[in-house]
């Protein structure tokens, strides 16, 4: 067994740099989640976050260093590989939703099972009516074209679609930042008790500091990353 293959994510000797960039947008030793992990990381803008989390996801691939998901490392497999691996065991909540329009808000939350059997066997029937119902969101806007909804409502169904088929690992992207008080602690409720259910790694980034204090570790970016703050 490698030692990637003790992690659920693993990102080791990593380094990127942006084309034509003049400095290396992420450069770190380590950052690790272990089944079930709970991590926050903060950071301010243009520390790396977003890149950092692309890296992960294997969207961007590192110059240097090693990301693995689930013991397999992105760079070992062609871009149709990555693709089945990202839709079998990750689950993304992207800042701006990417959610689409035109489908309804059921559709769109099932819409991972489409890409992967592997999850839609997880998930079995009613999964995507069960993560709805526990987010808050009316029965009645279930039918609906999702560009429709507020946007408080629009990133509980964009969190209902990452969360679905129980993914072994789940990347959030302030995910709370167009949500008021109230839906903000039923959204992280939901989030939190899914992922200890289903045993997910959770990597969660934001700038609401109040929510550090819900998670099993806090990582400072800056702190880790050498290539934040160095000017362009």
């Amino acid at each position: 067994m490698s030692r990637d293959d003790a992690f659920a994510l693993s990102m080791q000797g990593l380094r990127y740099r942006w084309p034509a960039a003049a400095h290396d947008a992420i450069d770190l030793d380590e950052l690790t989640l272990m089944p079930g992990d709970t991590v926050f990381l903060r950071g301010p803008s243009g520390c790396g976050k977003s890149t950092l989390l692309s890296l992960a996801a294997g969207v961007l691939l590192p110059d240097a260093g090693t990301v693995a998901l689930l013991g397999q490392r992105w760079a070992g497999l062609g871009a149709g590989a990555r693709d089945r691996h990202r839709a079998d065991h990750l689950g993304y909540i992207f800042q701006q939703f990417n959610l689409l329009p035109y489908l309804s808000v059921l559709d769109n939350v099932r819409l991972p099972l489409r890409f992967s059997p592997r999850r839609a066997q997880r998930a079995g029937p009613g999964a995507a009516e069960a993560l709805l119902e526990r987010s808050g969101l009316p029965r009645s806007h279930w039918a609906q074209p999702a560009g429709r909804l507020s946007v408080g409502q629009q990133q509980r169904v964009a969190a209902a679609r990452a969360l679905i088929g129980a993914p072994e690992v789940v990347i959030a992207d302030e995910p709370t930042s167009a949500l008021d008080e109230p839906l903000r602690e039923a959204f992280m409720a939901l989030l939190l008790s899914h992922c200890a259910e289903a045993g997910s790694a959770l990597l969660f980034v934001s700038h609401d500091a109040r929510l550090a204090g819900r998670f099993g570790r806090v990582v400072d970016l800056p702190a880790i990353n050498r290539a934040a703050g160095i000017e362009a």
